[in-house]
């Protein structure tokens, strides 16, 4: 590969017309949103329509008491999806669930069945279309082939899938004008033990919503609260991505094999100015954007906000919130659908969290809050949060969870790639900590301390209001704006925003089911103390008075401020402070894994009932494997790369460099310049091959490990990773000054600028 291939693609990406659309009209006018949202979602009022009212009745009570389905009414709801998707050209339908690997799996089957009837003795086969109510609750793929952390061999295949009747479903299109039923489902083992992401999310969920309902019933007003039947977790997820041109990309093995670049430096312009973050969104990607937004309406993905983010050729794309179990399935599919809208804009859409070396990586950050049946945010503060005594129970309920279990959240969001991003002065650091803004801070401080709350005094430009504060811009033609609780701290890996609480560390490539599952299951454990103390507070009373509430706040707010920090997350001071505290600072992989096996965290998880014994020694193993596997594709990608591209491109500049300086002194012309770019570039070279057989003796000494995955994948970080970046900062080097014509990868400029 040479600068001729690459110019060439650069230049056809700059030339081919771009992919244009038709957006349904109604009136002569687009659709609107509302029009166009949910239309392939076999929702409850589609449910409703289809089915007879007695099994549609039926059906929600077996929902709401979580019972199993019976087979009459799986057999009609079976029939009425079926009828429905074969409406909309669906053939084919699939159980879509979501094993160990950060995405989804699907096995797709026809509606055909045969029927046989014989006459005279002659087998007759009729073609039918059916589905019947046993495949559409559950199906069975081989559970061997996925990750189990041991807990399924290679002769232990039998594995099944099972619908979730409280996800949706959906279509999606198919080739040649058909689509496909999807049916969200669940992935276990043929011993019942949970494979998948799913099951384990839905655990915490309920014993989260249990948890939460025995608090609420113990400080319940009858005088002046609506009782509360459901709880359940909210969550929206911010999805970061990078797009770059999709011919480059093809033009840079690293990337297709690994996610990231492992060669390549900063060009002398990238985000440095600050002028990409919100900035004018290029044509193609809004027509990309548009069109995945169309894409995502029609599969009910609440979709609200698109921006460029801080990095150049960074996006970001931000839904509503919605139920958890819920708000997970979409994300999942929002990832599937910006990557295949992307192909078609001749585009590729990279998840990994540290792309580009030098700028900053893609992260999804997670904004959680819990809400009731009756529409009440539980983390929702109200105007005076100090006398909200609700509130203040289910936020301390939180911060004890960090306090407790931080190091678990920690290992949720814990990968080889995004080991790269974390503590990188773009995401949080390895201490897990809270930040609650300075209001929420002296409420907290002044009733621990029992005294009056401090009066938020307003500077010249601002004018007291009840609860908050009003800006005055002291322009006239512009009115006031209400001003929050809490300022944004960006530098805290889980901070309270305002009625939520934002964990910014999840990194942008990975399912949220797992994070949010340590989250709720940390919640549901702290959420259970509290109850316990309401009830030895309250004595014989029937509830918890607001005295017995505020005994219980004052002994939650002591407990847990050493997990509260306001500050710069990013200084070294806060590590040294945190230190002091007794928080644990966790700055790589195999640490934070390890916490899995940490015996209050294990007995945490499995007293909640979320995570079995062997199911989190299993999930502990696939981490620590997936982990040394990542990064040793990388070392290998990386030498290839090396041996293969930059060495042999470097040779021929040397040569050409060597004759010229040989021409040129014979006609006494001069070869100083061209001497001085020789003698610069050799002690480089000879230190890249150096470094280029020391990582070849590195990925050796990893192989020499075959039973103990911990220990695998400790040395694959300790000993790879460093020779790695040997042997990229002797490539850098050259790139910087290698003739251009000659370099066989697409640099960081084409890649950020063609798009």
């Amino acid at each position: 590969m040479t600068q001729e291939a690459r110019v060439s693609t650069v230049v056809e990406s700059l030339t081919k017309a771009p992919r244009n659309i038709a957006f349904p009209q109604k009136d002569g006018r687009p659709q609107l949103i509302s029009e166009i949202f949910g239309q392939n979602v076999f929702s409850f009022k589609q449910m409703s329509s289809r089915l007879p009212k007695p099994v549609y009745s039926t059906f929600l009570k077996q929902l709401r008491g979580n019972e199993t389905i019976d087979k009459t009414t799986a057999d009609a709801i079976a029939h009425a999806v079926k009828v429905w998707a074969m409406e909309r050209g669906a053939t084919h339908f699939t159980h879509w669930f979501q094993p160990q690997t950060d995405s989804t799996a699907e096995k797709h089957d026809s509606f055909l069945t045969l029927k046989s009837s014989f006459e005279k003795g002659f087998e007759e086969v009729e073609c039918l279309d059916s589905l019947s109510g046993s495949q559409l609750l559950q199906s069975e793929p081989d559970a061997s082939s996925f990750p189990s952390g041991g807990m399924r061999s290679t002769f232990e295949a039998r594995g099944y899938t099972i619908w979730d009747t409280k996800s949706p479903m959906f279509l999606q299109e198919g080739p040649h004008g058909t689509s496909i039923l999807y049916v969200p489902s669940v992935f276990i083992s043929y011993n019942g033990q949970a494979l998948d992401e799913k099951t384990v999310l839905l655990r915490s969920s309920e014993v989260l919503a249990k948890n939460a309902l025995d608090v609420l019933d113990l400080i319940f007003d009858p005088e002046n609260d609506e009782r509360v039947n459901q709880v359940h977790t909210s969550l929206g997820t911010e999805q970061e991505y990078f797009l770059i041109d999709r011919a480059l990309y093809t033009l840079r093995p690293d990337l297709k094999i690994t996610g990231r670049t492992l060669i390549g430096g900063l060009p002398p312009r990238h985000q440095q100015l600050e002028d990409h973050y919100f900035g004018k969104i290029p044509s193609r990607v809004l027509a990309a954007m548009s069109e995945c937004e169309y894409e995502l309406y029609k599969l009910g993905v609440p979709c609200k906000t698109r921006h460029n983010e801080v990095a150049p050729a960074q996006f970001e794309l931000a839904p509503i919130y919605e139920e958890a179990m819920i708000a997970v399935d979409h994300n999942l599919l929002t990832m599937d659908v910006l990557h295949r809208v992307a192909h078609r804009h001749k585009l590729k859409v990279l998840f990994h969290e540290k792309p580009f070396k030098g700028v900053n990586g893609s992260g999804k950050h997670c904004n959680w809050s819990l809400s009731t049946d009756n529409g009440i945010n539980l983390l929702e503060p109200t105007a005076k949060p100090e006398e909200n005594y609700r509130f203040l129970l289910f936020l301390l309920a939180t911060l004890k969870a960090l306090e407790d279990h931080g190091d678990l959240l920690r290992a949720g969001i814990a990968s080889a790639s995004n080991d790269h991003r974390l503590g990188a002065h773009e995401a949080p650091p390895g201490i897990i900590s809270a930040f609650l803004g300075d209001h929420l801070t002296e409420v907290l401080n002044a009733i621990e301390e029992d005294r009056p709350l401090k009066t938020f005094g307003a500077p010249e430009m601002q004018s007291v209001r009840v609860g908050g504060t009003v800006l005055d811009l002291k322009v006239a033609t512009l009115p006031n704006i209400a001003r929050d609780l809490t300022d944004r701290n960006r530098t805290s890996p889980f901070a309270f925003t305002g009625n939520k609480f934002e964990f910014r560390a999840v990194g942008s490539k990975q399912s949220v089911s797992f994070p949010v599952t340590l989250l709720n299951s940390a919640v549901a454990s702290s959420l259970k103390e509290v109850a316990e103390a309401l009830r030895k507070q309250k004595g014989d009373k029937q509830y918890a008075t607001k005295e017995d509430q505020l005994a219980v706040i004052k002994q939650f707010i002591k407990i847990t401020k050493n997990v509260r920090f306001e500050g710069d997350n990013y200084s070294d001071a806060w590590v040294k402070e945190a230190e002091k505290r007794g928080l644990p600072n966790i700055v790589n992989s195999y640490d934070a894994f390890t916490r899995l096996r940490e015996p209050r965290n294990a007995e945490m998880l499995s007293r909640v009932g979320v995570f079995t014994n062997e199911e989190l020694e299993s999930r502990y193993h696939i981490l620590m494997e997936k982990y040394a596997k990542d990064v040793r594709i990388e070392a290998q990608t990386l030498l290839t790369m090396v041996v293969q591209l930059i060495m042999p491109a470097t040779f021929s500049y040397r040569k050409d460099l060597a004759q010229a300086a040989s021409l040129l002194k014979d006609v006494e012309a001069g070869c100083e310049p061209e001497l001085k770019v020789l003698k610069e570039l050799t002690p480089i070279l000879i230190d890249l091959q150096k470094a280029v057989v020391t990582l070849e003796a590195e990925i050796a000494a990893t192989d020499d490990i075959t039973d103990d995955i911990a220990a695998l994948c400790k040395k694959s970080q300790a000993i790879l990773l460093p020779a790695m970046e040997a042997v990229r900062s002797y490539a850098d080097q050259l790139e910087g000054i290698v003739g251009d014509k000659y370099w066989p990868l697409p640099k960081y400029t084409e890649l950020f600028l063609n798009i």
